[in-house]
């Protein structure tokens, strides 16, 4: 049974339990048409030549916002109908680029008996373990 439909058992949570992690390897199109939905117009996201010559960046840079997304997904998927996700704040550390393949992930920090609460440390890391955006989320399990 996938995990998204799996139904949490609060009260066999453990701090440092890890959520399952997700791949990703965004490519040019993904990243257009991501942009585009947003209105994010600059160059670094679509125009090759432009990222790497007058930018001086490796290659077209995957969205901030994207990641974000993506770590947002992994709570989501992990909660299923257990309960929701009440917050998510994250800080994008370094940048990633087209063909890199990326992963989120997240533990399980603190865990309040009282208000059902759980508490999670989410991450995007990269090919190389480095944790390129941190962030916590917190969920409310019914």
């Amino acid at each position: 049974m996938s995990t998204a439909y799996k139904r949490i058992e609060f009260d066999q949570l453990t701090v440092g339990e890890s959520l399952p992690e997700r791949q990703f390897t965004p490519d040019n199109k993904q990243l257009f048409l991501y942009n585009a939905v947003l209105w994010n117009a600059h160059r670094i996201h679509f125009d090759y030549p432009y990222a790497t010559e007058v930018e001086e960046y490796p290659g077209l840079v995957v969205a901030g916002p994207l990641l974000g997304d993506w770590m947002h997904q992994c709570v989501e998927e992990w909660l299923g109908s257990s309960g929701r996700l009440t917050s998510i704040e994250y800080s994008n550390r370094s940048a990633s680029y087209i063909g890199e393949t990326l992963s989120s992930g997240a533990i399980i920090t603190q865990i309040n008996q009282d208000t059902r609460e759980v508490t999670l440390d989410v991450f995007i890391k990269n090919e190389r373990d480095e944790v390129i955006a941190p962030g916590v989320a917190t969920t409310e399990l019914t």
